[in-house]
């Protein structure tokens, strides 16, 4: 009997090591080949000032450490806490995932690793996360709206957009019967998840603003401001690696709300990929140090 556990507990390492090998090839081989057929990239980064290359890093990494708090909160309505190295580690596994492999990837591999990890219900899982989406909606909307239409058209936009969100959530709820006594509704719990959300957005309002202005140093706050939110709602139909063309047609068909040139547009967007591959790559370098950790810490003991 003692054999057979010690036998198990070996066979779920050596797996564990096996797809942490994988995962690391996977993401070189991604790289590679996302670089090979983006080389444009590479020359339009070297125009770049290395000023603005490591602020905007700086930026990045302070966007995906809003990742990690959003996340935070959404599990707290859950009632499930993770570990800050393990929440790190799944919101940067998340990261790269979602950037390479087109549609909501990022957010399916959290669910099946919490759903095997911690026995979160994917129903449960789906349900907070629909109701993350329901924030970043209402905040791009206002972005989008804030600086260019009347008030009360952004006010409407708005509450029809909390409407939306809400009939979606209570769709989603009833077909698949989650039961709300199983989410924690404290109102600090969604203030939480709230202002995480508009820590992300404001932060890629920096990222954006600081890509434009290095563009054309004409680009008012104001436009920036609209132009985040025309990228934002990219999100929602991710279907290409990235997100690339997406975006870029979401700002593209926007232009009349932000005025925004195409070729400051593009330029900018070329910035933002190149940069955000610098910043995947510190992303998978970080993954690869946590693992070295974690097993000194199992060869010490």
């Amino acid at each position: 009997m003692y054999n057979e556990v010690l036998k198990q507990v070996e066979m779920k390492k050596n797996f564990r090591i096996i797809i942490t090998v994988l995962l690391a090839l996977t993401t070189i081989a991604l790289f590679v080949y996302y670089i090979s057929h983006h080389t444009n990239l590479i020359t339009k980064l070297g125009q770049t000032s290395p000023y603005t290359i490591a602020l905007l890093i700086g930026l990045y990494l302070l966007w995906f450490m809003s990742n990690i708090l959003i996340l935070a909160a959404c599990l707290s309505l859950c009632k499930i806490g993770l570990s800050a190295s393990e929440n790190t580690l799944l919101s940067a596994y998340s990261t790269l995932v979602n950037f390479f492999i087109p549609g909501q990837s990022g957010p399916v591999v959290r669910g099946a690793y919490l759903n095997r990890k911690h026995k979160l219900s994917v129903k449960k899982y789906i349900f907070v996360t629909l109701l993350y989406y329901g924030f970043y909606g209402l905040v791009s909307a206002i972005l989008l709206l804030v600086c260019n239409r009347p008030w009360w058209q952004t006010l409407v936009a708005s509450i029809l957009v909390v409407i939306i969100s809400f009939s979606v959530i209570q769709l989603y709820q009833k077909r698949k019967k989650v039961v709300e006594k199983s989410i924690d509704w404290k109102l600090t719990k969604l203030i939480y998840l709230l202002m995480a959300t508009i820590l992300q957005a404001i932060l890629q309002l920096a990222i954006y603003f600081i890509e434009l202005h290095s563009i054309n140093s004409g680009i008012h706050i104001s436009q920036a401001i609209t132009y985040t939110g025309a990228a934002d709602f990219a999100l929602f139909v991710a279907l290409t690696p990235g997100g690339i063309g997406i975006r870029e047609s979401f700002l593209l068909f926007s232009r009349k709300l932000h005025h925004i040139s195409s070729a400051n547009i593009i330029a900018a967007s070329v910035i933002d990929r190149s940069v955000f591959l610098i910043f995947l790559a510190m992303l998978f370098v970080l993954t690869i140090v946590f693992h070295a950790k974690d097993k000194f810490k199992v060869a010490k003991n």
